[in-house]
């Protein structure tokens, strides 16, 4: 992918998560390790529910939205991180359903405006106790919807 390809303007939809790459995030090449940029994802959404008073502390059952599970994870790498210090995870809704979602991400540079992967994954609410598929709380919804890339 070209350089012009990366670049692309400041986000109109989601929100724009700092993180920070450290030394030993990166590989022996000195890139960042291709298993660390969902780790990267994962730490943006806490922060960003975290940021919206979303918390998990442990307990499956009081957790609500949280108790949840992977269904399934894309991510493609368009180009290497190549040194620790500040970046960014663009994340926003594609799909909120009654019990799953589907989220885009990307990880990109602190301004948003180079891209170095991107990606989805798609979450099941769980009921705690049969760990079926559950719906979304109401107040789960309602934050989702304002991430969502379209209002569709």
């Amino acid at each position: 992918m070209t350089a012009e390809a990366l670049a692309r303007p400041a986000q109109s939809y989601g929100q724009l998560v700092p993180v920070t790459v450290h030394f030993d995030d990166l590989d022996a090449l000195g890139l960042l390790h291709n298993a660390r940029y969902p780790v990267m994802v994962e730490r943006a959404w806490a922060a960003l529910w975290a940021e919206r008073g979303l918390v998990f502390e442990g307990d499956w059952v009081a957790a609500g939205d949280f108790c949840n599970a992977v269904k399934e994870l894309r991510i493609t790498y368009d180009a290497p991180v190549k040194r620790p210090g500040a970046y960014a995870v663009h994340l926003w809704l594609d799909r909120l359903g009654t019990t799953g979602l589907t989220y885009g991400f990307r990880f990109c540079s602190a301004d948003g405006g180079t891209t170095y992967a991107r990606g989805t994954r798609v979450l099941v609410r769980l009921d705690p106790a049969t760990l079926r598929p559950a719906p979304w709380s109401e107040m789960f919804r309602t934050l989702g919807r304002e991430l969502l890339r379209t209002q569709d």
